[in-house]
């Protein structure tokens, strides 16, 4: 619950903060976001001298909520202000600083190691907080203030257009995938490859450092070549469930499991990852503009906000369902019927997008006058 606590609060706060991003200012809500963020982070490393009992469950459940709450503004507040800054290349820059979510992935289980073994428990925490922390000053100086006036679309008329609430059901179902692995991948490593514990950390590069380097390729491609979106968002997807169904592999395929085969596969799973990803934003985006949705803070606020909160969904379903998998019916089925989830998205948005492509088509064809009524709308009206 503890854990689990940090997923909800997150998907109610980034609806919240999307929908007052206006009110509140996309500036001060990263800024403030960083800040609470940076201060929670220290408060980890003093929990172990909280009193045992009722009063540490509880400030355990605080300082995650509050990590959660500060996390999503940060969250939400970061991508409004990218967009806004770089209307013309959403899907590049989105795809260049997923290199640095790549690196933190990278950098932060090893340097978390050291220095919990170097200094104890505490260490770890003080010193990312105050990194967190230097980065406010330097944040408040550098970001420019965006004003905007509110707009009169909701959260729920955005969710409710079809190509969008298939999106949000791909981002659920990726940032599930992910999330299954956290909890499942490490004890599968070590029960079936007998690896040493400080060797299962390095099994996780294929996965993060292949996805830091294709994302920003694809968030180029997305943004010079617009319509290659749709088919990152299908075969990305298609390409994650092949990659889990492989995981294990699923005993039907009659596959050895090995190391080797192991890694590759999650290297395959970062690239496909963010071929299915970094597309997301730039298409819900179109989408909403093209129903009516104003070009400004407050629009930018709610699809930022749908993401994290669809994103915080996944994260938590991802675990949770796979940890209880893993124990009823092994890691191999486990990945499995995960593959499922994401292979569903992928063919449903393929579907859709057939859909709308032929629907698109019988309108064009439509509207094409015939020769009789071009001539009459051309003759003048006394002839």
């Amino acid at each position: 619950m503890i854990f689990g606590c940090y997923a909800l609060f997150d998907l109610l706060a980034s609806l919240v903060f999307g929908k007052y991003l206006v009110q509140i200012g996309a500036k001060f809500m990263f800024v403030a976001g960083m800040f609470v963020s940076g201060g929670v982070t220290i408060l980890f490393g003093v929990l172990d001298q909280v009193p045992e009992g009722p009063i540490f469950i509880a400030m355990c459940f605080l300082v995650r909520v509050a990590d959660a709450v500060s996390f999503a503004a940060a969250i939400t507040a970061s991508f409004s202000i990218l967009v806004k800054a770089f209307p013309n290349n959403v899907a590049t820059v989105l795809g260049s600083l997923e290199i640095f979510s790549g690196l933190g992935l990278v950098l932060g289980p090893p340097l978390g190691g050291f220095l919990y073994q170097s200094f104890g428990y505490e260490v770890p925490f003080i010193f990312l907080g105050c990194i967190v922390l230097l980065m406010v000053p330097l944040n408040m100086y550098i970001l420019p203030n965006y004003d905007s006036d509110p707009g009169e679309h909701s959260f729920w008329k955005l969710i409710t257009l079809p190509k969008v609430a298939l999106i949000a059901f791909v981002i659920n179902s990726l940032s599930a995938c992910f999330g299954f692995l956290d909890p499942t991948l490490s004890l599968f490593v070590l029960e079936k490859f007998n690896l040493p514990a400080g060797y299962v950390g390095l099994v996780f590069l294929g996965l993060a450092l292949s996805y830091a380097i294709s994302s920003p390729l694809f968030g180029l491609l997305s943004d010079k070549i617009p319509h290659l979106r749709k088919w990152f968002l299908v075969w990305g997807n298609i390409i994650t469930a092949g990659c889990y169904m492989l995981l294990g592999p699923i005993p039907i395929l009659h596959i050895k499991s090995q190391l080797w085969l192991l890694v590759l596969i999650l290297v395959l799973n970062g690239i496909s990852a963010g071929m299915s990803i970094i597309p997301t934003i730039p298409e819900i985006l179109s989408c909403a503009y093209e129903n009516g949705f104003e070009e400004g803070l407050s629009t930018l606020g709610l699809v930022s906000g749908l993401f994290s909160a669809t994103w915080s969904v996944g994260a938590f379903i991802g675990p949770t369902l796979g940890g209880f998998l893993y124990e009823k019916i092994g890691f191999e089925w486990a990945a499995a019927v995960q593959g499922l989830w994401s292979l569903t998205s992928g063919l449903t948005m393929g579907l859709f997008y057939l859909w709308e492509h032929s629907r698109r088509r019988r309108s064009k064809l439509q509207n094409i006058p015939g020769t009789e009524e071009e001539r009459t709308a051309l003759l003048p009206d006394d002839i």
